[in-house]
């Protein structure tokens, strides 16, 4: 359950997209609040009804605004992608949540036009829970959007870019029977194992290995270099012209090599400068 909880998460800080989602929960709101007329709603004059749900839209607006656009503009160290998972993702939804609800109980008890009770309040937070539900799905949504268009643009440019140099380089391990020399042109990915680093190449058609006690930012000096081959992860250095496919999600992109039966992540930071070498 731990594992799961720290699982990383993307964290939507696009200011503009959530501008139109704030406006379009906040007229959802609206809409649901008089056609449906819940808490109570149908039993109040006309003045009165208006004024409720006209201000219930409104506090829903100002409490999306407050937690999708200022707080990220005031904090943004604190709430990115870098740094994001699964677990803050749920307290940040609960705490939108909570300053949805209060809203829209004090707003409530001003303007004093009806008793409090439990259920109210229960009713109150169900009500709260529609927007952030909406927020949460359409959240997730774009971001699978947005990750599978842009691995489908990556995937053409692999095919249009593949250009394999050859030359020898040189891997020598703090342990000298671990040295191993190999065709850069070779080299498929190279993953970090605590103090090794774990190289895959590619020999005739099949996919070899082999452990090397060296550190992944010692490869990475070997092969400053060579372009083609960089860093897409704290722990994964790549080579683009064996990329077999990429594929996005709502956690990011994935990166396959034939015959390698596990895929390779890909760091938000990294992304950018991904699609620029492709």
């Amino acid at each position: 359950m731990l594992k799961f909880l720290n699982k990383p998460y993307p964290f939507n800080n696009d200011l503009r997209h959530n501008t139109k989602i704030i406006f379009f929960i906040s007229i959802g709101v609206f809409v649901f609040l008089f056609l449906f007329q819940p808490l109570q709603i149908d039993e109040l004059a006309t003045r009165d009804k208006y004024f409720l749900v006209f201000g219930l839209g409104a506090i829903t607006f100002l409490s999306l605004s407050l937690n999708l656009l200022i707080l990220p503009s005031l904090f943004p160290r604190i709430l990115n992608g870098s740094s994001w998972n699964v677990k803050k993702e749920i307290l940040w939804d609960i705490w939108i949540l909570f300053t949805v609800s209060v809203g829209y109980f004090l707003y409530y008890k001003a303007l004093g036009i009806m008793e409090f009770g439990f259920s109210m309040i229960v009713t109150l937070i169900l009500i709260a829970i529609v927007p952030i539900s909406v927020l949460i799905v359409l959240n997730r949504n774009r971001l699978l959007r947005s990750h599978l268009k842009s691995a489908n643009e990556l995937n053409i440019k692999l095919k249009e870019n593949k250009s394999i140099p050859d030359k020898l380089v040189h891997f020598v391990s703090d342990y000298q029977k671990d040295n191993i020399s190999i065709k850069v042109s070779l080299i498929l990915f190279i993953r970090s194992a605590n103090n090794y680093i774990e190289l895959f190449w590619k020999e005739n058609q099949d996919v070899k290995s082999q452990m090397v006690r060296l550190s992944l930012t010692k490869a990475e000096d070997i092969l400053k270099d060579d372009k083609f081959i960089f860093k897409c992860h704290r722990s994964y250095m790549v080579n683009i012209n064996y990329i077999d496919k990429i594929e996005g999600s709502s956690q990011g992109y994935r990166l396959y090599f034939e015959k390698v039966d596990f895929p390779v992540p890909v760091s938000k930071i990294y992304v950018h400068k991904l699609k620029e070498l492709i």
